[in-house]
């Protein structure tokens, strides 16, 4: 069995969530001890529920979901990755979404995977293995 890491970005909770066959069949080979979530996309979930109609409701599924990830706390090893990159990225005038720069510089300081179905911009991290379970 590999030891490899996979963190999560929301898009992929999100397919999960809506019962994607292909992002279900993944997580159930890799299983929960290889995925993790970054407080980052713990972050952009909560900004989901709270946006939405139905917080309540919402706010009790996701800390249900939560319950069966790891979370890792985006701390200062993933800071300092992040502050490289976007130097990088800025200067050559190839940002991307902060959000996106911090879950990606989170993976990087796990030395994880990146799985989302928005590698076009994640992509840009330099040294970012990335995987789409959606394709």
């Amino acid at each position: 069995m590999s030891s490899t890491l996979y963190l999560l970005d929301a898009n992929i909770i999100i397919y999960a969530q809506r019962g994607n066959a292909n992002v279900l069949k993944r997580m159930q080979e890799m299983g929960r001890d290889q995925i993790v979530l970054s407080s980052v996309v713990v972050a952009e979930l909560a900004f989901g529920v709270e946006k939405s109609q139905h917080k309540d409701r919402n706010k009790t599924a996701l800390h249900k979901l939560l319950s069966s990830f790891q979370v890792q706390d985006w701390d200062v090893s993933a800071a300092w990755i992040y502050a490289a990159q976007y130097h990088r990225l800025r200067t050559a005038g190839t940002p991307i979404g902060i959000h996106d720069l911090q879950i990606g510089c989170h993976a990087l300081a796990l030395d994880a995977v990146c799985v989302t179905n928005n590698t076009r911009e994640f992509e840009r991290i330099e040294g970012l293995k990335l995987e789409n379970w959606i394709e």
